[in-house]
């Protein structure tokens, strides 16, 4: 049984309640092992993100709470980087690498994770109407995301499935996919189960989608538990039943360790 939860938020970015909050949750659930993972800055997302002025704050914060939580908690510092943001982030515990973001071909940054409304906006104004085409441009991007972010986890693999708006059978959304499983292996990179599909009610399962991980799972892939969580009682959401889901299914599902 998985007693660790390394991705969630506080309200340095866009989670609901103070990190000290998050913590006692986290320790109230049973967790042995825990990690605050806020957005990290990207200067085209900057409602979600911690401020650049406040990076300094942030860091400190989390620090002084790891020194005073040590003997309750194993508390990690992490951020969770976007891969389109440009900067290499330093001074973390772990990085999760993820793409909120999938970009034309210009480089404008256009959302996955906002609305369907706003999603199918920029099928339309960006790509030409072409929807697949914006799933390669993220697949694409997702190929390049631990080279990107130099991260320690892959998260939410599978982010652009989150309002179901596409056929997941269709050959170019399967190849590109496809193509990123084979460049993110070769890493060794774990990816995140990650239960925020699920616990905010969007999908039925988390990502990744039983079909890729099945794939990666056949190829040798790594596998860590993790809740997204913003709010206190989403940390380890569904962490029992999923483990035994995706356990059935074959996956090395590993204790992360930083």
């Amino acid at each position: 049984m998985i007693r660790s939860d390394f991705h969630s938020h506080s309200n340095f970015s866009d989670g609901r309640v103070s990190p000290r909050e998050m913590i006692e949750a986290a320790i109230a659930k049973g967790l042995t092992r825990y990690g605050l993972s806020d957005h990290g800055y990207a200067d085209y997302d900057t409602e979600v993100c911690v401020p650049l002025e406040n990076r300094s704050l942030y860091l400190s914060t989390m620090r002084a709470l790891q020194e005073e939580y040590a003997g309750r908690i194993d508390f990690k510092v992490g951020v969770e980087q976007d891969a389109l943001s440009g900067i290499r982030e330093e001074g973390y515990d772990y990085i999760i690498g993820s793409v909120h973001y999938a970009p034309d071909s210009q480089g404008r940054p256009w959302t996955v994770d906002n609305t369907p409304e706003i999603f199918l906006a920029a099928v339309d104004f960006a790509f030409g109407g072409d929807i697949y085409a914006m799933l390669e441009s993220y697949w694409q991007t997702e190929s390049e995301v631990v080279e990107r972010t130099n991260c320690d986890i892959i998260g939410h693999f599978d982010l652009c499935r989150k309002f179901g708006l596409f056929d997941l059978n269709h050959p170019r959304y399967i190849a590109a996919w496809q193509k990123a499983a084979d460049a993110l292996l070769k890493t060794g990179k774990p990816f995140e189960i990650n239960m925020g599909p699920v616990a905010k009610g969007y999908l039925e399962h988390p990502y990744p989608h039983p079909d890729i991980a099945r794939y990666l799972i056949d190829r040798g892939a790594k596998f860590i538990l993790s809740s997204d969580s913003h709010r206190p009682e989403n940390i380890a959401y569904g962490f029992d039943e999923w483990e035994a889901y995706y356990r059935a299914l074959g996956a090395n599902i590993v204790e992360f360790n930083c």
